[in-house]
């Protein structure tokens, strides 16, 4: 036997390790079946899909390795649950509340500790340069500080430097940006759970490293230390483009510090979602957001769970009865069926209407479901000619994604044992299926208006829902206390036609 080929199964090879089966097996199960549409068969054809899906496997695998271990090792043979694709209610598009509850305020740690004086003046020499970092030395009161190291050791300066270690500890953790001025920020940054105030300020003063124990704070994606490269590069003259500079650094630092192994990226301008793994993309894809104003995709901290092949979308009441869809296709049950749709009547009038599974379904092939109580997620769409246009704000909230089957089957593969002849099997089956993954995968949602592209250039892209004005502005201000709130206090709602 070669090439991880074995008695039993001689389409087996071996990729990252892993033993999988060569993408054509599964493509040409899909291409020969007659109980698909031949439009589908064609798409997935031209975009072999099932290949594609095994090689980034094959490029993933070993970060996935430790999670998915046995299943993917060994394969389960027996063939997939395959659900019946719900009609007679409609398919809940937001978590229960017990999978949504936020994150209460954190009580906000400023210790005293006892300050040497070799230790303080070492405070005071990272407040003065802490301007590398984005951040403005006068909030944090160095004069002050400077002061009470003159007058020697004592409770003065020991609440002086304690409090300004705080302060200073606290902006680079969590961001120097006020809450109120993070527009539309729902992603729950765990850091200050993870690593307190209180715990950094006595590892400070126990090691004696008082600028290490601080730099160590900073954002782990390379993307913040280009920016800060780029702030050292600007001139100082450049005023507004400093201030941009600044205002997306502290953008990383409103995300956890440690995004985890693999993981997925998506940055709203830039209308592209990234697959990570150890902060390096492994593939990229392009994306369609929320269109400005009330649709206007917002940004989170989220898990995939489950992946949903052969999705089908329950329309919006705003539809139904808005636009009069429900009693269209009610007064003829023949024609909605033709369209590919269902509609059920309760007791009380209400109309339900499900659009059924299939390539011209509103969410396409699959749906990538993290929960929350936003309902939004990553989707597949059946107009896929709008990914060639160069400002993709089109969508009600939700992110459509190219290539999102290729992606969506990855993702059973590697987070829930599945085999790649089972995932070919369940999408090629026309079914609703739901997979739940058997870990999950962080999935972030950010706004940056300075980063690095696909390709590795710092890129500017427009400010398309307006979000750089407030962070700019309180950059101009002085510092603000932190109040411990962990989102922004917006009202949470479910978005109105979701994935749409």
């Amino acid at each position: 036997m070669q090439g991880g080929e074995t008695g039993n199964n001689t389409g087996l090879r071996c990729l990252a390790g892993r033993r999988f089966p060569k993408p054509r097996t599964g493509y040409d199960v899909i291409l020969q079946s007659k109980s698909r549409p031949a439009a589908l068969r064609h798409r997935l054809s031209h975009s072999a899909v099932v290949g594609a899906a095994l090689a980034l496997v094959a490029s993933a695998a070993p970060a996935f390795a430790a999670q998915a271990g046995p299943a993917i090792a060994s394969p389960v043979t027996a063939p997939p649950v395959l659900a019946p694709a719900p009609v007679a209610a409609p398919v809940p598009t937001a978590p229960t509340p017990d999978a949504v509850v936020p994150a209460p305020p954190v009580p906000v740690m400023e210790p005293v500790m006892h300050w040497p004086l070799d230790d303080a003046r070492a405070l005071l020499a990272v407040i003065e340069g802490i301007g590398t970092e984005g951040l403005a030395p006068a909030d944090y009161k160095p004069a002050a500080l400077k002061a009470a190291i003159a007058m020697g050791e004592g409770a003065e300066l020991d609440a002086l430097a304690s409090k300004s270690f705080a302060w200073l500890a606290e902006d680079l953790r969590d961001g120097r940006t006020p809450m109120d001025a993070r527009v539309q920020w729902f992603a729950v940054d765990k850091d200050v759970d993870v690593n307190p105030t209180d715990a950094i300020m006595a590892k400070a003063l126990e090691t004696h490293d008082i600028a290490g124990t601080l730099v160590a704070l900073d954002p782990t994606y390379p993307d913040y230390a280009v920016l800060k490269d780029a702030l050292a590069a600007a001139p100082r003259a450049d005023a507004k483009g400093r201030a941009l500079i600044r205002a997306n650094m502290d953008r990383w630092r409103w995300f956890t510090r440690d995004m985890g192994e693999y993981y997925l990226m998506t940055n709203v301008p830039e209308f592209q979602l990234r697959l990570v793994r150890r902060d390096k993309i492994i593939r990229t894809y392009k994306t369609i957001v929320g269109k400005p104003g009330k649709t206007a995709t917002p940004q989170l901290a989220e898990e995939v769970e489950n992946i949903v092949f052969n999705p089908t979308w329950t329309v919006p009441q705003s539809i139904v009865v808005g636009e009069g869809l429900g009693a269209k296709y009610a007064a003829n049950p023949a024609r909605a069926l033709k369209a590919g749709y269902k509609v059920t009547k309760a007791p009380d009038g209400t109309m339900t209407v499900v659009q059924q599974p299939g390539p011209s379904n509103s969410l396409g092939l699959v749906k990538i479901d993290m929960p929350n109580p936003h309902a939004i997620y990553l989707h597949d769409t059946p107009g896929r000619a709008l990914f060639n246009t160069a400002s993709r704000a089109y969508s009600h909230g939700c992110v459509r994604t190219e290539r999102a089957l290729e992606l969506g089957m990855m993702l059973a593969i590697l987070k829930a044992g599945k085999t790649p002849e089972e995932v070919t099997a369940i999408s090629q089956s026309g079914k609703y299926t739901k997979v739940p993954l058997t870990s999950k995968m962080p999935v972030y949602i950010g706004y940056f208006t300075m980063a690095k592209d696909i390709n590795g250039a710092l890129i500017t892209w427009p400010d398309i829902y307006g979000r750089d004005a407030p962070v700019l502005a309180s950059f101009a201000q002085p510092r603000q206390l932190k109040t411990g709130e962990r989102t922004i206090k917006e009202k949470v709602e479910a978005i109105a036609a979701p994935g749409a």
